[in-house]
Parts: C-alpha cells; sequence; structure tokens
C-alpha cells in the first residue's frame, strides 16, 4: 500500500502504513510546543494544575522522543501523518529548495508527501477541527480536507478574524470564542486555541481535533516559574472542560526546551558562517538555520540544528571531522548519516548537518541576528537534547501493550488504539 493510501475497513482506516480505529467519543489529540518534561510537574506540585495531577495519577503518562530537528514543522507533521520526516517530507521550519535553489518558509502544502490522518478520518465519516496558535501551520495541517460546516475547520487564532466559510470552513471566530484575536507574542494566542477547541466541541462535537499551540512561554520562562504555571494553570482548566464534555485527550509536544545561553545570561552562540568564510572563503560554503520562520523575536532564529551546503572543492567528511573538534557540536553528520539516524529526506538536507550541545546554539554570522528581542535569556531548542517531551493521556493504557520507544507521533495511536 502506497504510503498516503487510506481505506475504512470495518470502523479502522490505515494511514501511511499505520491502523487506526475510527473514535468511540471525540478525540483530541494536543501538541503543547516546547514544552519538556517538568513544566507539568511542577505545576502540579504548586497546586496550579487538579486536572493533570489527576490524569497522571489515574491515566497514562509516558515519555516520548520527538523528531530532530526538534523544531515546530517537523514534528507537528511528523504527528498528524504518523511518521518521521522520512516519509513526510518536512525536515525544517526552512530550508534551501533543491529545484530553485532559494531559501524558504517550509509552510507551502506543496512540500508535504503524503496526506495526513486528518482527510482519511473525514473519508471515514468524522468531523475534523484543527486549530492552530500560528497561522504557518495551518495550510499544511489541513491539507486536503474539504472545509465547511459539519465536514471539517481548519484556522489558526493569529488570524482568527479572517477565518472564512471557503478558506477555513468557519466564519466569525472571535463572536463563537467570544475573545479579540490576540497578540502573536503572547501566551493569549495559545489560550484563544484551548476556547476555540472547547467552545467547537460543544456546539458541533467534532469526532477529530487537532490544537496545536505556541512556544512563547516556553522560550523565555523555565519549568516551575510563575509564568509558566500561569499557562499550565490556564491549559489545565480548559482540558478539565473537554475531559467533562467526554473526550479522549492525548497530549504531547514538538520539541523540548533549553537554556541557552552563558553565565551573564548572553546567548551561547557558535557562528557558523563566519566559521566556514575562515576555513573555506567568504560565501563558499552556505549555512541555514531550519528553526528560522516569520516570529523570530523569542529566539532570534538561534537553534541547536543547522545545516551546511559545501563548495565541491571542499569534502564534507572532512569538514565533519573538523567541527566535532570543536566544544559545543553534539554531532556533525554527513547527508547520508544525518537522514539515516534521524530518519530525514536526505534530498532536503545539506552536505552537512550540524547539532549544537544542551547549551549551545548555532548561528549564520554575527551580523545577520537581530537579538534586540531577546528580553530574557534565551531558551531554545532543536537539537537532541531537546528530544524528550511528554506523552500524556486520560484514558489508562490497555493491558497487554508491550514497552516501546515512544514517539510523540505515536500520538494518535495512543489515543485510538491503545487506551481502555
Amino acid at each position: 500500500m502506497s504510503p498516503d493510501s487510506a481505506r475504512a475497513i470495518d470502523g479502522e482506516v490505515d494511514v501511511n502504513g499505520r491502523r487506526y480505529r475510527l473514535p468511540r467519543q471525540p478525540t483530541v489529540v494536543i501538541c503543547i510546543d516546547g514544552s519538556e518534561p517538568g513544566y507539568i510537574e511542577r505545576a502540579i506540585e504548586m497546586g496550579r494544575a487538579p486536572w493533570f495531577g489527576k490524569v497522571l495519577e489515574t491515566g497514562t503518562s509516558l515519555i516520548a522522543d520527538c523528531v530532530v530537528p526538534s523544531f515546530t514543522n517537523p514534528n507537528n507533521l511528523s504527528i498528524v501523518t504518523g511518521q518521521p520526516p522520512a516519509v513526510h517530507g518536512i525536515c525544517g521550519n526552512y530550508f534551501l529548495d533543491p529545484e530553485t535553489g532559494r531559501e524558504v518558509m517550509m509552510n507551502d502544502p506543496k512540500f508535504l508527501r503524503v496526506e495526513t490522518l486528518f482527510p482519511a478520518f473525514q473519508r471515514a465519516g468524522c468531523r475534523i477541527a484543527v486549530i492552530t496558535a500560528k497561522d504557518k501551520l495551518r495550510g499544511l495541517l489541513g491539507k486536503g480536507l474539504a472545509l465547511g460546516p459539519g465536514k471539517a475547520c481548519s484556522f489558526s487564532s493569529e488570524k482568527a478574524d479572517q477565518a472564512t466559510l471557503g478558506e477555513n470552513g468557519i466564519a466569525d471566530v472571535p463572536e463563537l470564542v467570544g475573545l479579540p484575536v490576540p497578540d502573536v507574542y503572547s501566551a493569549a494566542l495559545s489560550a484563544f486555541v484551548f476556547a476555540a477547541g472547547v467552545r467547537l466541541m460543544e456546539r458541533d462535537r467534532p469526532e477529530i481535533m487537532y490544537l496545536s499551540t505556541t512556544d512563547y512561554i516556553q522560550h523565555k520562562h523555565a519549568p516551575g516559574s510563575a509564568a509558566a504555571n500561569d499557562f499550565y494553570a490556564m491549559m489545565d482548566g480548559y482540558l478539565a472542560r473537554l475531559d467533562a464534555l467526554g473526550c479522549t485527550i492525548v497530549l504531547t509536544a514538538d520539541h523540548g526546551m533549553n537554556d541557552k545561553h552563558d553565565a551573564a545570561g548572553r546567548p551561547d552562540v557558535l557562528y557558523l558562517q563566519d566559521l566556514f568564510d575562515d576555513w573555506l572563503g567568504a560565501a563558499k560554503a552556505r549555512v541555514i538555520l531550519p528553526i528560522t520562520d516569520p516570529y523570530v523575536v523569542h529566539h532570534g532564529a538561534l537553534g541547536s540544528f543547522a545545516v551546511v551546503y559545501l563548495p565541491e572543492s571542499a569534502s564534507a567528511e572532512e569538514m565533519a571531522k573538523k567541527l566535532r573538534d570543536l566544544p559545543g557540536i553534539e554531532a556533525a553528520l554527513t547527508r547520508q548519516e544525518a537522514a539515516a539516524r534521524f530518519e530525514l529526506p536526505a534530498d532536503r538536507l545539506g552536505d552537512l548537518v550540524v547539532i549544537a550541545t544542551r547549551q549551545k546554539v548555532l548561528g549564520t554570522s554575527a551580523s545577520r541576528h537581530d537579538l534586540s528581542g531577546l528580553t530574557e535569556p534565551l531558551r531554545s531548542h532543536g537539537g537532541v537534547s531537546e528530544q524528550k517531551v511528554p506523552l500524556i493521556c486520560n484514558r489508562t493504557l490497555a493491558p497487554g501493550i508491550p514497552s516501546r520507544r515512544w514517539r510523540n507521533f505515536d500520538a494518535f495511536d495512543l489515543g485510538l488504539n491503545l487506551v481502555t
């Protein structure tokens, strides 16, 4: 069966080589952007998250691995396709398009190589709701859906006031939710996602719902901080309401988050373009940072994963060895090594893949990064050190499920197939 085929068989659908039962009750899968293990637990300890406390005690609480690079687009698309980037093709927020030679955002649905689970469930008779914080994911997540009342909707908090029946399958979203459109750099952007999800579940009761937040808070505030606890308390209240509506709820994250600064609070950066300019000559190599997206204020386009395109005269193996000798480098891999190790599409990688250590980030040139928006010491992601994420469900794991390496893209499998 081809990876993007789907068919309904006796209450099941096959999508991308995995089989899912049709939902017995509304199933809500949530990607909490940047939610490293510890955020939920600290909020519980402070008495701010009673719903989470109950679920961790009586439901299913696992630790999973996200996709590397530990960025938003690759992981959200892995969650909703059930497969790694080698299958779905989205390997960053930003990449060098080999067809055009241009650096572009990886937001266009044309870059997605298989369909998501959503059209398959829709063909099987399910109503679908997809709500994201930032609009950059909406086109990818909603690809292939027949949008309209009683069918499916796909919209973002960021542009909720611009949603139309033709483009999003829903209109007048702020009026429905009872909230104004939030600022894109705010915790309220994620709160709007949850408020909209609860309101749609109350009104329409879609069988499949996907909610995806922003990591604005996690980039600025560590687990246990007052702002983080406030954020998880907000989430806790909305999740309790979805639970009371009878939903099976699965929560995971697209990546974790770590401090990436020195003792003085300055970003701890290795500027790769400057380095390669010294080694090979100005602009002979080309460094791409896949963390780059339209919303760089809270991270300055600094993450722990980079790709490098080399001139024909340079040896990838030699350059990788040279990089591995530098402090702050976790891994330096050739294209094929990185594709095999991290299940990535080799044709969308550079000659080298570079991953920084836990407290280090990678930049291009110092002159190209505007860090004026970093009002707190940098926290960021992208490497293997941000790979551990929660995988939580408000139902108990069914008896006899063998131990396995859990992935965040097992979320729909967990909620539909593996819990009681």
